[in-house]
This record gives C-alpha cells, sequence and structure tokens, in this order.
C-alpha cells in the first residue's frame, strides 16, 4: 500500500512525497490518519534547524508531526485491544496519510460524540496539561499565561479549569489577548505596555501571580515574568527558550525571592504511572478528551485553517518566513484515500 508524508528535505524545505506504508508487525496497527495538526513553533524550529533542535543534532531529513486521530485499518496478528474501525488518537506519528506503530502507543476514543478533528488537538493540549500540572496550582491562587499560542491558549483555559482566579494572559497580539479573554481570561496584557509591570500587580492584589506558564520561549519573555510574578512564585518553561539571549540577574530575581524554576519539557513526564503534577501522556489524553466530551475545553478557536496535504509545503514555507505563528493549522489527510 502507498500513501503520502510530509519531509523536511532540506533547510526550509518542506515536501509531500510517496511512502510506502508497511504491514503491521505483529502488535502494531495501521492508522489511516483524518487529521494531523501542525505544532508551529516547534515544527518552524526544526524546518529552520534553530537552535536546541533535533534538525541541529541529527540533520536533515527530517519527519514533522505529532498530533493527530484517525482511524485503524489494519491489526497484528497479536493485537486484541484494537480492531479495524476503532477511533484512536494518534501521537509521534508524523504527518502522513497511515501510521504504524506498536499498538500501545495508541489512545482509543470510545466516546462517539467526540469529533475527530477535535481529538487531532490531544497530544499538543498535553504540553498545556504538563506545564499548568507542574505548577500545582491552588483554587483562588492567581495566574498569567505568557505567551498565546496554541500551547499558551489550551494553559489559559487549563488554568482556569485548575481554579486560578485571576487567569492573565500576555501576547502582542491583540486577536489572541480578545481570544483569550473568551475562553476563560479575566483579563490581558501587551508586552509592551509600558505600564506593564504595575497593571498586572493590580490585576492580582498588588502581589503579582503566584503561577506563570511561560510558553513563548523567549528569554526576554522570562526575565519580565520575574519581575512581574508574586514573592516565591513558580513559573514553569512550556515554551522551549531555544536561544539564551537575555541575561538574568539570578540573585535578585530568582534566588533572593524564592522563586522556583520548573522546566516543562514533555521528555519529563512520568512514563507509565501519574502522581501529582506529573501525569503520564495518556492520562492527559483521556482528560483531554473528558474535557471536550463536556464542553469545557475547546479546540475550534485555535484553528486556524485546514488544508489538503497538497498545501502543506506552501504552509510551511509561509510559517517559515512568518514573523509570527498561527495557532492550529491542521492537515485534513481524508483527501488522500
Amino acid at each position: 500500500m502507498r500513501g503520502k508524508r510530509i519531509v523536511f528535505e532540506s533547510k526550509g524545505q518542506a515536501t509531500l512525497v510517496e511512502a510506502a506504508v508497511p504491514a503491521p508487525g505483529p502488535e502494531d496497527i495501521v492508522i489511516e490518519n483524518d487529521y494531523t495538526v501542525i505544532s508551529a513553533g516547534t515544527e518552524r524550529a526544526n524546518l529552520l534547524q534553530l537552535p536546541n533542535t533535533v534538525t541541529v543534532e541529527k540533520g536533515f531529513p527530517y519527519f514533522p508531526g505529532y498530533s493527530g486521530a484517525g482511524r485503524v485499518c489494519a491489526v497484528g496478528d497479536q493485537v486484541d485491544t484494537f480492531k479495524v474501525g476503532d477511533r484512536v488518537v494518534v501521537n509521534w506519528g508524523g504527518h502522513r496519510s497511515h501510521t504504524v506503530k506498536h499498538a500501545s502507543n495508541f489512545l482509543k476514543i470510545d466516546d462517539d460524540s467526540i469529533d475527530l478533528l477535535d481529538a487531532a488537538f490531544a497530544p499538543i493540549a498535553a504540553f498545556s496539561f504538563l506545564g499548568v500540572r507542574k505548577l500545582q496550582i491552588q483554587l483562588g491562587e492567581s495566574a498569567m499565561i505568557a505567551g498565546l499560542g496554541i500551547l499558551g491558549v489550551f494553559a489559559v483555559q487549563l488554568a482556569a479549569l485548575s481554579g486560578a482566579t485571576p487567569v492573565l494572559a500576555l501576547d502582542f497580539d491583540a486577536k489572541r489577548r480578545e481570544l483569550a479573554l473568551k475562553l476563560g481570561a479575566d483579563a490581558a496584557f501587551a508586552p509592551d505596555d509600558k505600564d506593564l509591570i504595575d497593571k498586572v500587580k493590580a490585576a492580582t492584589g498588588g502581589d503579582g501571580p503566584n503561577a506563570v506558564v511561560e510558553v513563548s520561549g523567549s528569554a526576554a519573555a522570562l526575565q519580565q515574568a520575574l519581575e512581574y510574578i508574586a514573592w516565591e512564585g513558580r513559573i514553569s518553561l512550556l515554551g522551549c527558550t531555544r536561544v539564551s539571549d537575555t541575561p538574568i540577574d539570578f540573585y535578585k530575581y530568582v534566588h533572593r525571592r524564592g522563586i522556583s524554576l520548573i522546566g516543562a519539557h514533555t521528555f519529563t513526564r512520568a512514563r507509565h504511572e501519574s502522581a501529582p503534577g506529573r501525569w503520564t501522556e495518556m492520562d492527559d489524553y483521556r482528560t483531554f478528551l473528558k474535557l471536550v466530551a463536556a464542553g469545557k475545553l475547546q479546540t475550534r478557536p485555535l484553528i486556524s485553517e485546514i488544508i489538503s496535504p497538497e498545501e502543506a509545503p506552501s504552509a510551511f514555507a509561509r510559517l517559515a518566513n512568518a514573523d509570527s505563528t498561527p495557532l492550529g493549522i491542521v492537515i485534513d489527510w481524508r483527501t488522500t484515500r
């Protein structure tokens, strides 16, 4: 069987290519992907071979894509947990028409009310779950989400669901600030507001937020967060700060004030059993699906556009040259069947 996939062949060059779909091994399943979601920040960084990326470490070709959803179209001889036709969340499967992996890598979607377009966001949203969970927000604590890309907009919703009050949001883009307000933020600010520190502290009763999810990946944004955060506050570093281009006075802003800086890379997850602040990927996927089914977590406002696989190379070209990344670009693979 033949399928299609996206490959970064060289720096700045994304291509749609034909690829063989292997038969499943005894414990594998084959998925026909309905949708995959572009993780704009991560995939742009690898496309451009920015510092601290896989393409810097290993070079090209690189196969992007880690978030999607589809249907089982074949199962290995020893698989008894899935059957043809089951709908699943696809993680780390690439932007491709078909994904073949060990059955343990997939989560079955049992709730028929959940659309696969929503389910395709589960692996991306799980990053935001991690960034919020690691802060262990207590009811009534204040929280700031710094950076309103796709992870930040999910984090706004999750901080509100966790009981943070108020939930604040920070981004240069006025439309993203407006979206954050619609999805649960109590106030939203621009990082270049000359009165930002005073306004953030005023919105939190004078102390600053107790918890900050830093999603922008900017060292300057981290420095700014250290200036407005409350005494003994916690900052989860969810965004990938790939370039340390801003000096930070750690004594003044971290050590003396008792600030906790918490790494929230997905590779820090618990692998087998969830614990407070450290849930497994699969447990976060399950929670995501429950919240979506209950109408408590929204994905559709995060969709910038839905494109065909043939349009994907030009979408990546636009992404490479963009001043700011879009929220959620979804690739619809159903057209390849």
